[in-house]
């Protein structure tokens, strides 16, 4: 996944039940990059069947279809192969063929690197082909995607270790992609810019809570050797983790 999209509020832990449609909503990234999205909100399952798709297009040359196997993009992620499972997996997928997003992206003296969607949407996918009767759907990304991961900027997983995160721990699981989109062996983070990023809806006091909870499940399956919540130099609330090197 291109780090512009792992840093951004795109995908999020958001709590189960109805979600909100943005309109060309500008999503929460880092101050270098501008990041507006159409479409259904995104959670942290929406990011591993992004990423499944990801990978699996990129075994084929770019702006070919690639045919994939439902049970297998499900087993991949963790998740069971029953009737719901298949149906929520149509669901997910269409949603990530309709959604639409517009990125630029400035180096420091302002000049433009990179902007894709402006004037043409970007779809995470942009064509798909499903039939529930069938073991195979097929689709297409956006042809685009090569120049979203232009300068080698996306994040690397561990996928086991991701597969380990228990069930309910999705901040967890965003907070692990948010660190892999840097090789820093230490890095911290605001806690008020991590709230908008995460998409915490509550209190401070609950999304700090929150936040040390993913942090401990974050060591135990040792993406992180240590976390904290402390004071910045500005005397502002701050994460600061250092990352395991395995």
């Amino acid at each position: 996944m291109p780090n512009h999209f792992a840093r951004s509020s795109l995908f999020s832990p958001i709590r189960r039940g109805p979600r909100r449609i943005h309109e060309n909503a500008l999503l929460v990234t880092r101050a270098d990059a501008v990041l507006r999205y159409s479409g259904e909100q995104l959670d942290e399952a929406d990011a591993d069947v992004c990423m499944q798709l990801l990978y699996a297009a990129s075994l084929v040359p770019v702006g070919h279809y690639v045919k994939l196997n439902r049970a297998s993009l499900l087993r991949g992620m963790g998740r069971c192969c029953g009737k719901k499972d298949y149906v929520w997996l149509e669901r997910r997928l269409r949603a990530l063929c309709t959604g639409t997003l517009s990125l630029i992206v400035k180096n420091p003296n302002g000049q433009v690197k990179l902007s894709v969607g402006s004037t043409i949407p970007f779809s995470i996918l942009q064509r798909l082909e499903t039939d529930p009767t069938a073991t195979l759907f097929t689709f297409r990304l956006d042809p685009r995607w090569p120049e979203v991961f232009g300068n080698r900027e996306f994040i690397r997983l561990c996928w086991e270790k991701r597969l380990m995160i228990k069930r309910g721990q999705d901040m967890a699981r965003a907070l692990q992609r948010l660190f892999a989109t840097s090789s820093d062996p230490v890095q911290r983070f605001s806690l008020e810019w991590l709230k908008a990023k995460l998409q915490y809806a509550g209190q401070m006091r609950d999304f700090r809570a929150a936040l040390l909870r993913s942090i401990q499940e974050l060591e135990r399956v040792e993406v992180l050797k240590h976390g904290f919540i402390g004071k910045s130099t500005r005397q502002k609330d701050q994460l600061t983790v250092h990352i395991s090197s395995g």
